[in-house]
């Protein structure tokens, strides 16, 4: 089984979720994590994905046009995509400036590709999915990091 944490980052706090996302997944026993930036995923990445771990940092709101293209570039995938798995994450500078309409933007984007949507534990908040305020923290990287162990354990559960 295999889940594709995507992700644009332009500052590095964003890329350091997603390897921290990408550790959580690899804890789940018959999982691998794909670490892909906008730039580098192929359209076989989501193909081959039984899951898919969507980021971006907070711009104005809502995701990054780079994660944006990506789901509009891969739009012809829809019908193999459904009842996948998927959640989201974000990250951004102030502690309450559009991390959650930035994670639903994401949500929305897998919904439409007919994705099975996983939030956060709730030991974590059990929200939309994992979020950072600021420079990533320890207790931050660790809710990131256990967004990768639920999805890859639903993952599993559904398989």
């Amino acid at each position: 089984m295999q889940i594709l944490i995507l992700y644009y980052s332009r500052t590095g706090r964003t890329q350091a979720m997603a390897e921290a996302i990408a550790d959580g997944v690899t804890q789940v026993h018959g999982v691998q994590a794909l670490l892909r930036t906008t730039e580098e995923v192929t359209e076989d990445d989501f193909l081959q994905s039984d899951g898919i771990i969507a980021g971006s940092p907070v711009y104005f709101g809502t995701m990054s046009a780079q994660l944006k293209g990506v789901f509009d570039r891969f739009i012809t995938t829809r019908k193999h995509t459904v009842d996948k798995i998927g959640a989201a994450f974000t990250s951004g500078n102030h502690h309450s400036g559009g991390k959650e309409t930035t994670l639903l933007s994401i949500l929305q984007a897998l919904m439409i590709y007919g994705m099975i949507i996983v939030g956060d534990p709730l030991e974590t908040g059990g929200h939309y999915g994992a979020a950072l305020a600021g420079d990533p923290t320890e207790k931050g990287l660790e809710d990131a990091k256990l967004l990768g162990v639920r999805v890859a354990e639903t993952v599993i559960k559904l398989a």
